[in-house]
């Protein structure tokens, strides 16, 4: 079942802001870039069991995994693969919403525990990385890190 957590919206708190800057994927951004990055967060509670989006969701947020376990696996046309990644604490997911073009997802996020993740708005994210070029480097960096090692290990079945 997809969780409605608008109702448990938080603003970023100083535990979240250390998680962004100690993170791989935006450690080596700037104080000031961190905090417009954290700007554009929020954090939302999932009960364990619940989806945080699906295969064919709208796109919306960038995700870093505050605290629990989330199950993430790639969809391949209308269906989902067996194979699938633990995603753990301080690592992110949803990496459509960074990438213009992609409306919809193509995998699925399931809490495999209680969690809290930081959402970053897509539409925020971006316009933080076009206005800040630096920053927008550094980021699609990562993505591209991020995105070689799941193909890789897509392919490894």
């Amino acid at each position: 079942m997809l969780h409605d957590a608008n109702s448990e919206a938080r603003a970023l708190g100083d535990a979240e802001r250390a998680l962004l800057a100690r993170g791989r994927f935006f450690g080596a951004l700037s104080p000031a870039q961190l905090e417009r990055l954290a700007a554009t967060g929020r954090v939302l509670s999932y009960p364990q069991d619940t989806r945080i989006y699906t295969l064919g969701d709208a796109v919306d947020d960038f995700y870093v995994l505050a605290d629990g376990m989330v199950r993430f696996t790639l969809g391949l046309g209308k269906r989902e693969t067996p194979a699938g990644d633990i995603i753990r604490r301080g690592e992110v997911f949803g990496w459509a919403a960074l990438v213009e073009g992609y409306s919809r997802r193509i995998a699925t996020a399931y809490c495999l525990t209680p969690c809290e993740v930081i959402a970053l708005d897509g539409d925020g994210l971006r316009a933080l990385m076009e206005s800040d070029h630096s920053a927008g480097y550094l980021i699609m960096k990562q993505l591209a890190v991020l995105l070689t090692s799941e193909l890789t290990a897509f392919a490894a079945g």
